[in-house]
């Protein structure tokens, strides 16, 4: 029977045995009659003391693995060619399963008799404080300095890479192998949790990659705007030969255009995309309506005559409803009363009442001529029963409508969302979730939220309204609806960086019901607090979570956002050992024993939890936990790319992916001033 408790925090004493097989064996194969065998005898002791030396060898270095793993894991620096790509599978990184014998391990090494194996040595602590007290300096101890810090074979003491963290929790394996997922899973959704700059972007890099070789529809909402990941996207759709379009607020020289509100199946949508971004709570719901009942009149009204709907065009007729009121009377009249023009002009109407509504009295004319003549028309109607109020009553119902135009209409935003059909000079490509979704694109979404949050989050909200109805259209009539059954049809990969910047009311039907459209989101944020506070309503927010089946989390600094995971996790039998002894004496002088010795370890167990929130806290960065596949546990490595590697990109956007870099550099810079100076987000 093994001894109950695994302890491989203990000096490789295997090595003694090992040693001494392999010298008998030799002295054996040198010279058998030292031993007194026959010679075929000694041959055959001495091939298995190799194989005892050789397992006992094993075993030893098994132990020194493991003690060396502790502090310092193994490089994992791949080719982005060398991502695997697997039409079943979705590659994570590399690691293990985690099970109890993990969390064992991990209780022993912060036991402090076992501090030795845990720590960096003497030597090594000794060439830090060399090279932080003369690094630089043109001594002796300088130049010292110089080698120590260099990362080669020969040097010992060579500096731990600068991802922090706790290297144990994932050096007690030392068996790693390739960590995958089923993709039938992918369409169950998956959540990223993990603080800023520990290695969220890099997985979503990794997840990209795989999922536009393998033919997704990839769109990428990236609000921040990190340059490798812009980069990363252009990359492999011009190596999958699929077409990619740029969309980026902070760039609209270069962006492609995109008009949220122009792709539509029923008239409804538009007033519902614009209206939902409002608030709805308490007494603002009211309103809400008021302006869902405005907007959708006049979505009702440009569409009869001919035009697409934009932010522009709403805004002008929010502004100026008498105008498009005109417009469409003097249609409908031509169309279904030609001699209306002869009729009107016996119309009188009250231009003192009318000066003191604010309205266009030949406008007024024109509603007064259709009551008196009993004339309807369902859009007239709506049109009429806007115009029969006071100018400046109605607007005070609708007036949280034109804040949240103006955000999208102002300066060169409107260009991007309110794109210009007719003007063919505009080299700029026109997408639409629709057509990207048939043509087998890749979508990259900048929403420049460092430079301004509120119009980043607005856009980002609408362009997930947009594809909640896509996936609606798919739900019912299939992708490629209308189009030749020839058609390929496609996954929809949606990563979103940060998207409780960008979710919602809308968010939750897209989880809830995308799946059978193909849809399989991937979502990255921080902390949950920060989508409970960006919805605003905790149901609601529990709801978007109870939709994300797969979970990934790196390192987070809340509680409560660790405990998602570790909430989700059984119990487990921890061994632990009390070493015990005592000693009887006997003052009987006819007894033989005067006294007796008893040495003993006593076993016992007891339920812990498979992990805590406080190692989640500790998770170096690159590292993270997975929750897959129905609660299976998984720690996991992500690959660092090989610098080395270089791509040829348009010029264009290697400019707009340094200027990328230099902004977000200087916004860190900004952060860190204001943390030293008390005002930042770490007080």
């Amino acid at each position: 029977m093994s001894y109950p408790i695994e302890n491989y925090f203990r000096p490789a004493v295997e090595f003694i045995p090992a040693a001494v097989s392999l010298s008998a064996a030799g002295l054996l194969m040198y010279d058998n009659s030292l031993f007194f065998m026959p010679k075929q005898l000694s041959y055959f002791t001495a091939g298995c003391l190799i194989i005892h030396a050789y397992w006992r060898l094993d075993q030893a270095m098994t132990v020194k693995r493991f003690h060396k793993n502790l502090v310092k894991l193994p490089k994992y620096i791949i080719k982005t060619t060398e991502i695997p790509s697997s039409p079943s599978r979705l590659f994570l990184g590399i690691g293990f399963k985690w099970d109890q014998r993990h969390t064992q391990r991990l209780c022993l090494a912060r036991e402090p008799q076992n501090k030795k194996f845990t720590t960096q040595s003497k030597s090594y602590k000794s060439a830090r404080k060399n090279e932080f007290r003369h690094e630089g300096k043109p001594t002796m101890l300088g130049w010292l300095a110089k080698q120590s810090m260099k990362d080669t074979w020969w040097n010992p003491v060579a500096p731990l890479p600068p991802v922090g963290g706790d290297p144990v929790i994932h050096g007690v394996e030392t068996d790693e192998s390739d960590v995958t997922m089923d993709l039938g899973e992918r369409v169950g959704h998956m959540l990223v949790l993990g603080t800023t700059r520990v290695g969220k972007t890099r997985l979503a890099e990794v997840l990209i990659t795989q999922d536009i070789r393998r033919g997704d529809v990839v769109i990428v909402f990236d609000p921040k705007g990190d340059s490798a990941l812009m980069i990363r996207c252009y990359i492999e759709a011009a190596q999958a030969g699929r077409e990619f379009f740029m969309f980026h607020l902070g760039y609209p020289a270069h962006s492609a255009r995109y008009n949220p509100i122009g792709s539509f199946s029923r008239i409804t949508e538009v007033s519902t995309r614009i209206a939902g971004q409002l608030p709805g709570e308490g007494q603002s719901a009211a309103f809400k309506e008021f302006v869902w009942l405005f907007v959708n009149v006049i979505a009702r009204a440009r569409i009869e005559l001919g035009y697409r709907p934009d932010y522009q065009k709403i805004y002008q007729d929010a502004v100026n409803i008498d105008e498009l009121a005109l417009e469409y009377f003097v249609y409908w009249l031509n169309r279904d009363h030609p001699k209306w023009k002869d009729e009107i002009a016996d119309v009188e109407v009250d231009r003192k009442q009318i000066q003191k509504s604010g309205r266009s009295e030949e406008v007024m004319r024109i509603v007064e001529y259709l009551r008196k003549n009993d004339m309807h028309e369902p859009i007239a109607d709506s049109l009429v029963s806007i115009l029969t109020n006071e100018r400046s009553y109605f607007e005070k119902l609708v007036s949280s409508l034109k804040p949240l135009l103006e955000k999208l209409t102002t300066g060169k935003t409107a260009e991007l969302l309110s794109p210009d059909y007719a003007n063919t000079s505009d080299p700029r490509p026109i997408f639409d979730w629709m057509s990207a979704i048939e043509r087998g694109a890749v979508v990259y979404v900048g929403l420049d939220s460092l430079s301004d949050y509120e119009v980043a989050g607005t856009v980002g909200n609408a362009m997930f309204a947009d594809l909640t109805s896509i996936a609606g259209q798919i739900y019912k009539f299939g992708q490629g609806y209308g189009l030749s059954s020839a058609n390929v049809k496609r996954k929809i990969s949606i990563h979103a960086d940060e998207f409780n910047e960008l979710i919602g009311d809308e968010f939750i039907p897209l989880l809830n019901k995308a799946g059978g459209a193909g849809f399989q989101v991937t979502v990255y944020t921080q902390t949950w607090s920060d989508v409970e506070a960006r919805i605003g309503n905790k149901a609601k927010a529990d709801q978007i979570g109870g939709n994300l089946n797969n979970l990934i989390m790196m390192r987070v600094k809340s509680k409560v956002t660790a405990e998602i995971l570790t909430n989700q996790l059984e119990e487990v039998k921890l061994m632990t050992s009390v070493q015990a002894s005592a000693v009887t004496d006997n003052s009987d002088d006819r007894d033989v024993m005067s006294f007796s010795t008893r040495n003993e370890d006593r076993v016992s167990s007891t339920n812990g939890p498979m992990l805590t929130p406080a190692d989640l806290v500790k998770l170096p960065k690159g590292q993270a936990f997975a929750l897959i596949e129905g609660g299976q546990l998984y720690k996991i490595r992500l690959p660092l790319f090989d610098p080395a590697e270089k791509f040829a990109i348009p010029t264009d956007l290697e400019d707009i992916a340094n200027s990328m870099n230099n902004l977000y550099n200087a916004s860190l810079e900004a952060d860190e001033y204001l943390i030293q100076e008390g005002r930042g987000s770490g007080f």
